[in-house]
């Protein structure tokens, strides 16, 4: 698969009175067309202004990021990039800009002057994705959080974007929300969109294909998530968690039960115990 995203030295450096703070210290990456990858990071550590970069919503400070070829910092890609990258934030309160939920799904189409048949058309089959269709006349201020998320996502489906961005999407949702969220991404992911996944939740992170773990502004993995969570010791050094089953074998390892090594899931972790 050809290199879909890539960034080469890419940097950026948040300018203030109180002084300089670089967010991105010449990162390198690549990442092809199709792939899931997650984004971890503790608090400042760079996960969201990366994020940023994937749609031009930043601009490097130095370096380059290129979406399918795309010099995002060129100007004149702007419409393109945009047109190939969908995100979705942590607050979807944010995200609403109408009164009414299938409005809200439209705004992207309008703004690309979509025809208003085809505008019909894709709002539908995106509130049916997200099986949201029966809010369709509904208020999004009478919605619950997770429902909010939904009617985001539908948003970014509708726009038929190569690549989506979840910028923390199910920080504000309780447990049943974010797994319907995650369930959502996967299918998508099954669809074949390139997915970027920032999270400060590990099971969810578990869930790609590649993890990119981040620290002060660098990529310092980049890896699966077998390899990445289950080195237990590391991780609780670096001031993450790792997946319930991961840090269950760890433990049963250390009382002398004899499993094996990587052990990432539950239905991993009963096999072994059998």
């Amino acid at each position: 698969m050809k290199n879909f995203i890539r960034a080469e030295n890419l940097r950026h450096v948040y300018k203030s009175s109180s002084g300089d703070k670089v967010a991105l210290a010449e990162i390198n990456f690549s990442i092809s067309q199709g792939e899931f990858v997650a984004i971890i990071g503790t608090n400042g550590s760079g996960k969201s202004t990366l994020a940023k970069h994937f749609n031009a919503l930043l601009l490097p400070t130095s370096g380059k990021i290129f979406i399918d070829g795309l010099d995002t910092s060129d100007e004149k890609n702007l419409w393109r990039v945009r047109e190939n990258v969908g995100m979705v934030f942590q607050n979807p309160d944010s995200e609403i800009v109408a009164a009414i939920v299938e409005d809200d799904v439209a705004f992207g189409l309008e703004n690309l002057g979509i025809e208003p048949q085809k505008i019909r058309e894709r709002v539908d089959l995106a509130l049916d994705s997200v099986n949201m269709s029966d809010y369709k006349k509904f208020a999004p201020s009478k919605l619950s959080g997770g429902q909010k998320q939904r009617i985001a996502i539908a948003g970014v489906i509708a726009m038929r974007t190569k690549i989506i961005v979840f910028d923390e999407p199910t920080a504000m949702l309780d447990p049943q929300g974010r797994r319907e969220i995650l369930e959502m991404v996967k299918k998508l992911h099954a669809q074949g969109k390139t997915i970027i996944y920032i999270t400060h939740f590990m099971e969810e992170a578990a869930a790609a294909q590649r993890v990119f773990v981040m620290e002060g502004g660098r990529i310092i993995k980049d890896d699966t998530p077998r390899e990445v969570f289950t080195d237990v010791k590391e991780m609780r050094r670096l001031g993450f968690g790792v997946p319930v089953a991961a840090e269950l074998a760890e433990r049963l390892r250390r009382k002398n039960f004899k499993l094996p090594q990587k052990i990432l899931t539950a239905d991993e972790l009963a096999e072994a115990l059998k």
